[in-house]
Order: C-alpha cells, then structure tokens, then sequence
C-alpha cells in the first residue's frame, strides 16, 4: 500500500500526462547553457531538485524550476518575487486539451464559485441552494486547513509544467479543486433529484463529467499529483456521508434564536482569525476567509428572509419546476435578467465593502494607503475579506432576491 501512494505522488505520472495532452516545457535558450542534473530535475544526489527557502528551525522546500535550486532567507522572501523566479515557459501542442482544462480549473476558482451559487439561489432551488453553500463552506474549511496541517508539497518542477503562479506557495494536499467539484455537484445532484423531475442517469453523468473534468484539470496544470485529487475525492465522499443525514435540518436553520446569526458570525471569524500559520504566506488563509464568510453572509440571509418574512419560498416538499422540459423562453429570459441584475449588485457591493473597510483598517492601524503587502497582515486581511464577502453572501440571499421582486422578475 505504502509504495501504491508513492507512485500515485510521483510526479512524473503528472509529466507525461501533460505531454500526452500536448503541454511541454520549452527548452533552454539561455546562450551556452548546459544540460546538468539539477535541470533534469535532480540534484548531485539524484533526487528531485526544490527550492528551499531558509527560515527558523527549518528549510521550507518549494518545487524548483528548470535550472533553479535556492536559498532565500524567509524574512526577506515577498510572495510577488517568488511568482518572478517562477516564471517558466512551455510550449502547447494541443490547443483543445489547453483551453479545456483551463476552464475546468476556473470551475474551482472564486470566478465560478461567485456566479454559480447565486445563480443556482435565483434560478434553480434556494431549498437546495442552502444546502449546496453550506456543504461547500464545510468542505472547504476542511480540506484548506488539512493542506497547512499536512504540509505535502506540490508536484516537483522539473518534470512538472506548472500553469499557475497564485498558489505556488500552497501546499498540496488534498486538492481543493477536487474537493469542491465534487462537493458541489453531487450535493446539488442528491438535493434536486426530488424536487425536479429529470432522468437520473443525467444527472449522475453530469456530475461525474464535471468533477473528473476540474480533477484532471489539477494535474494537467501541474498544480497536484494523483495522490491529491483522489484524497480530495474521498475526503469529499466521507463528508458527504456523514453530514447526509442532518441535511434535513439544514432547511429549518433559518427558524433558529435571534442569537443564530451571532454565532454564524463569530464561530466563523474565530475559525479564521486563528487559522493555521504557514512558514511561508500563501493565500489559503485569505481564500479560506473568503469562503467562510460568504457561507456566513447567506446563511445570516436565509435566516432574515425567514424571520422578517422578507421572501415567500415554496414548500419544501414541492419542486419549483415539475420537469425541466416545461422551461419556456420567457422563464429563460427572467433566469437570465435575475443572474444579470444580481451579478451586478454584489459585484459592486464586494468592490464597495472591500475599499471601505480596507480604508478603515488601514488608518485604524496607521498603514500606507495601498500597501499591498500590508493587506497580508493577519489583523488586516481577515478582517477585511470577513466584512467584504459577508457583505457579498447576505446580498445574495436577502437584498437581491428584494430587488427581483421590486423589479417584477420573480
């Protein structure tokens, strides 16, 4: 068993995936340039090469770059430089698979998460929308706190052509991405089959294209090895199993005490505030902040639109639509004016929060106006990304669905 995991971590499983889809790395152009261990990949000792980054008790070891194998002291390292040294060019041949698995990686990213749920709130079912953010959230906070607890590094470069830069400084296992697919589509899969009427066998083929298209997408991108997109998966599927029998009672959270949104608030932004420190920064905790805090915004919304009986929702045991084959052109059009009107609303409600409670913090704690480096500060990026996207997520659920109405697409 231990050498089965082995080999599903290798990184050279990742290498040939990536040529066989037509992703290489392009040669060294570098005048004179000689081929040596380090540039296969491997140092004196044979092993694979890696950027170590010096610091504290210990060396933090990141994956090296064609010819690269480096020291850098950690309180002199900026994120910004790092992703400078990383710059690595490749060469693609297969332009279908590129495109493909480029956009099957933004389906785990915020651009996705940002459109997608609040479409699925407006337009499918908000019964089964609640439970989708909720599981989300769960799984979520999960599997980014497991990544800085277990510390497995990400796929070695060289062999590996890595497409992204932003999370180069993660850890990388479980994978998120996985983690999210699969949490979002069967989620959404188990909660609709009895609300709507539409062949199973659809929806379980639909959900099972979606996940493996963004799990494939983190190894072609070079961002995780097999190891961590299938420990994502079943990380995903024990939490689903476990949490399956309480989902029931997911849908009568916003009947609870007055105090229910205290505690949506609080447990959140405590899990957050107090979110395990890496050696080196990396946005987990920022992306992990801002997906707690927008499941705590709409949940607060589910709970206002129940107890100041802000929207009617229909009966929990009877589907909004009773088969999909009964979508007319005119409820697309309404579909579409709501995801227009909404998208709009909490883009500018997220630009506004953002810019105002940065300018808060910032003078409160006497910093630079658009001091980047400054919004990294733990006292001033949880704060800042809390107040932003619960903002966003109670805007979702509460003063979008009020504008619908007040605008007549309902």
């Amino acid at each position: 068993m231990a050498k089965l995991l082995r080999s599903l971590q290798d990184s050279e499983i990742i290498a040939r995936f990536q040529r066989r889809c037509g992703l290489f790395p392009a040669p060294d152009e570098s005048p004179g340039a000689e081929k040596s261990p380090a540039a296969d990949g491997q140092d004196s000792t044979g092993r694979a090469a890696s950027l170590q980054v010096t610091g504290g008790p210990g060396i933090f070891h990141l994956p090296a770059w064609p010819g690269k194998l480096l020291e850098i002291p950690s309180n002199s390292l900026r994120r910004r430089d790092l992703e400078k040294s990383f710059e690595q060019k490749y060469i693609v041949k297969n332009y279908f698979f590129y495109y493909l698995f480029k956009f099957s990686a933004a389906l785990g990213q915020e651009v996705f998460y940002i459109t997608f749920l609040p479409f699925t709130y407006w337009n499918i079912d908000c019964y089964s929308a609640k439970r989708l953010i909720i599981i989300w959230v769960l799984v979520m906070y999960i599997g980014q706190v497991a990544k800085d607890l277990l510390k497995w590094p990400r796929p070695f470069s060289p062999p590996v052509v890595k497409l992204e830069k932003r999370v180069i400084t993660e850890y990388g296992m479980p994978s998120t991405h996985a983690m999210a697919a699969t949490a979002i589509s069967f989620t959404l899969l188990i909660s609709t089959m009895d609300r709507f009427q539409y062949p199973f066998i659809l929806g379980l083929m639909l959900a099972v294209v979606f996940s493996t298209l963004v799990c494939l997408s983190r190894i072609y991108t070079g961002m995780h090895t097999v190891l961590d997109v299938l420990g994502g998966i079943f990380i995903t599927t024990i939490l689903i199993i476990l949490t399956y029998p309480s989902w029931p009672l997911l849908d009568s959270l916003d009947s609870a005490s007055p105090l229910f949104p205290v505690c949506v608030l609080v447990v959140p932004f405590v899990l957050c505030y107090n979110y395990p420190v890496p050696e080196l920064y990396s946005p987990t905790r920022a992306d992990t902040t801002t997906i707690m805090a927008a499941g705590a915004g709409a949940t607060i919304g589910f709970w206002m639109n129940h107890f100041f009986q802000l929207s009617s929702e229909p009966a929990s045991s009877m589907p909004m639509i009773k088969s999909l084959s009964t979508l007319t052109t005119h409820q697309m059009f309404l579909g579409l004016s709501r995801f227009t009107v909404g998208i709009v609303l909490i883009l500018g409600v997220r630009q506004l929060m953002q810019k105002l409670s940065l300018q808060v913090l910032f003078s409160w704690f006497k910093v630079v106006t658009r001091n980047k480096e400054a919004r990294r500060r733990l006292e001033i990026e949880v704060p800042y990304k809390f107040v932003t996207y619960t903002s966003v997520g109670l805007c979702t659920t509460t003063f979008v669905p009020m504008l619908h109405r007040f605008l007549g697409l309902l």
